[in-house]
């Protein structure tokens, strides 16, 4: 009896039967009874014999998920497990919380679990050859890249959104439709990361309309939490109420900062416009539906994934950038 006849008499994946076996909290109830229930029925006992680790060092990658509590991975991490599969190997996969070290998590991984690749799915943007050089597998970073790092991009892989061209895309749109004083919800703008980024395509945006900078419209939240982002945008009302436009730097802040302007009594997009980045399935529910750039991010899984396997096999390391797609939703109009 092994693990694939418990996912064939189960109907589910292999690698959704390793995370039963090992606990993982990203299992629906209703499969983890199924898998269980299968176990019992079928008195599968997991085999830890040197057989079977060389097999896992033969057709297992690593997944190292930062900020597993962020919505916007959720699909991510479905499309790499799909896309693992169809490939023909199992994934292991590892949550770390947002202060962790992904590569410390990663290297340790690879060894304990004898990897043959490995997904960064989210995490820092400015690694040193030093810091990778302990992860002995081939390794991509996902929905990000090494934007302030030091990393031949030979030594790497990546499949990201250009944070800096789409934040100034989203405050572009904000312009055209005759916004003045944008204010901006962002986790810190010298943080190295996504923030930083977004900050920049933020100031150049402005810059390029002839819009004069405003530090006072700046509203850093120092974390990426709906709550943090809920009052600080409560905080920077206080400060300034005569802002007509907001960009929010993902969705779900996006989504506190509507929430926080309707418990003031600010419309949106009546009052106040708001736009964002990301397009988690969620920002299509809030009323009104927000204006967001959306992520590929199914697509962004798969091409991870094909990546990885392509480094495995041999082929060169590569770093693919994607677009996003504008959603109009309904939170953005013109100043009144």
């Amino acid at each position: 009896m092994t693990i694939k006849d418990v996912a064939e008499y189960s109907g589910v994946s292999i690698s959704t039967i390793s995370r039963v076996l090992n606990n993982h909290p990203d299992v629906r109830e209703e499969v983890r009874a199924k898998v269980l229930a299968a176990i019992k029925e079928l008195h599968y006992v997991p085999n830890s014999s040197a057989r079977d680790l060389v097999k896992t060092q033969s057709d297992a990658i690593g997944i190292v998920v930062r900020g597993v509590e962020n919505p916007f991975l959720t699909s991510v991490i479905s499309s790499i497990e799909k896309a693992i599969s169809n490939a023909g190997y199992t994934m292991v996969i590892h949550q770390i919380g947002t202060e962790d070290d992904e590569v410390s998590a990663g290297a340790g991984l690879v060894r304990s679990k004898r990897l043959c690749g490995l997904i960064l799915l989210g995490g820092r943007f400015d690694y040193t050859p030093g810091q990778t050089a302990t992860i002995e597998v081939p390794f991509v970073c996902c929905t990000y890249t090494n934007s302030f790092g030091s990393l031949d991009k030979k030594s790497y892989s990546s499949v990201f959104i250009d944070d800096y061209a789409e934040a100034y895309k989203a405050v572009k749109l904000l312009i055209e439709n005759g916004h003045r004083k944008i204010a901006i919800l962002l986790g810190a703008t010298d943080d190295h990361s996504i923030s930083e980024l977004r900050y920049k395509g933020y100031c150049d945006a402005l810059s390029d309309a002839g819009i004069e900078f405003d530090e006072s419209l700046i509203e850093r939240t120092q974390g990426y939490s709906m709550k943090k982002a809920y009052d600080s945008t409560k905080r920077l009302y206080a400060r300034r109420d005569d802002f007509t436009a907001l960009f929010a730097i993902s969705d779900s802040m996006g989504i506190a900062a509507i929430k926080a302007l309707h418990n003031l009594g600010v419309r949106v997009p009546d009052d106040c416009s708001v736009i964002a980045i990301d397009g988690i399935e969620v920002s299509k529910y809030t009323i009104p539906a927000l204006t967001t750039l959306i992520q590929p991010r199914k697509l962004i899984g798969h091409e991870a994934v094909r990546i990885l396997v392509d480094v495995i096999k041999g082929k060169k390391n590569c770093q693919l950038r994607v677009e996003t797609e504008l959603r109009i939703g309904e939170t953005v109009a013109p100043p009144k």
